[in-house]
């Protein structure tokens, strides 16, 4: 019995470490590291201030591309076919206001098959032979509103257009947000230089600055991760059975660039994709180096014979 035992708790040992999962919690095991800031002391005389601010926008407008593909025997045919459903499309898509679209186009070119040359004394030959053409286009719509999407769609699938390729962001703001941006970073810089000069007990009035800035922009189109939501079974199978996978579903979410490095975050609360704009600002304080003390003199004495001889004479005190 007791043997039993013992083999049973080594099965269940065994069939815990033999599952796996594939959902994010699971692939991404949260670690946490030690709470040590990594921080470079500067050198005597330079002192580097750094400030870096993140903007999360909006969008204004938005672009939806979705891709098209037409076959037929003829050139005429596959136009015919192609304006078709196009035509239908944005007939419908225009009853909404304030939406536009444009057609893009992309390729058009023979589409080959291949044909058996039969001879009687020789291998069969293959050749190729144009069988008929492919027409590709991409359908462009603009829009205001995020929700407007469900509804291009459905109108899009009515069709059978639905190849999705991206939607791309945009923001009438921007450059007001980078303004914001610069004004709000150099205040925080100025506070911080008045810090470090209490911290100090020293100015730095007189001393030699540099200053470099930069800005990046992040759209949510880039921002998309993947993973497979999934968890594979625990059962010990043997190594000859015969084992069909099903197919798992990737999952895609958006993950935006997290505020937890940057000095100061203006729209902090995310709930749809943004765009996001971060700036950065350096500054380089060199400190004037301080003067050597002109009293320590060091004087030689050169006797009648020739020799030189050092006098140590100390500093008086005034």
């Amino acid at each position: 019995m007791k043997n039993i035992l013992c083999l049973a708790s080594f099965l269940a040992f065994q069939l815990s470490f033999a599952q796996f999962s594939g959902n994010i919690n699971y692939q991404n095991q949260v670690r946490y590291a030690e709470n040590n800031i990594n921080i470079n002391l500067p050198t005597p005389n330079n002192i580097v201030i750094n400030i870096k601010g993140m903007a999360n926008v909006t969008a204004d407008k938005y672009v939806a591309i979705f891709s098209l593909t037409q076959v037929a025997e003829t050139s005429e045919e596959v136009n015919s076919l192609m304006d078709k459903r196009l035509n239908s499309s944005i007939t419908e898509i225009k009853i909404n206001k304030g939406i536009e679209t444009y057609i893009d186009m992309v390729s058009f070119v023979p589409v080959y098959q291949y044909a058996v040359e039969k001879k009687i004394f020789s291998k069969k030959t293959y050749n190729e032979v144009p069988t008929g053409f492919e027409l590709k286009k991409t359908l462009h719509v603009k829009f205001s509103d995020p929700s407007q999407l469900n509804e291009l769609i459905k109108i899009l699938a009515k069709n059978e257009i639905y190849d999705l390729v991206r939607v791309d962001y945009f923001a009438n703001n921007l450059e007001l947000i980078k303004k914001e941006l610069a004004n709000k970073a150099k205040i925080t810089l100025q506070e911080k230089v008045k810090s470090y000069e209490s911290l100090l007990g020293e100015t730095f009035a007189n001393s030699e600055k540099t200053i470099n800035e930069g800005f990046q922009i992040k759209l949510p189109t880039e921002m998309y991760k993947s993973y497979e939501a999934h968890n594979n079974s625990t059962l010990a199978l043997s190594r000859l059975a015969n084992i069909n996978q099903a197919n798992k579903s990737t999952t895609l979410y958006y993950q935006p660039v997290l505020d937890k490095e940057f000095d100061f975050v203006i729209n902090p609360t995310i709930l749809e994709p943004v765009i996001q704009v971060m700036y950065e600002v350096k500054l380089l304080i060199t400190k004037a180096k301080k003067s050597e003390n002109k009293d320590n003199k060091s004087y030689i004495l050169i006797t009648p014979n020739g020799e030189m001889r050092d006098l140590n004479i100390p500093k008086s005190n005034k």
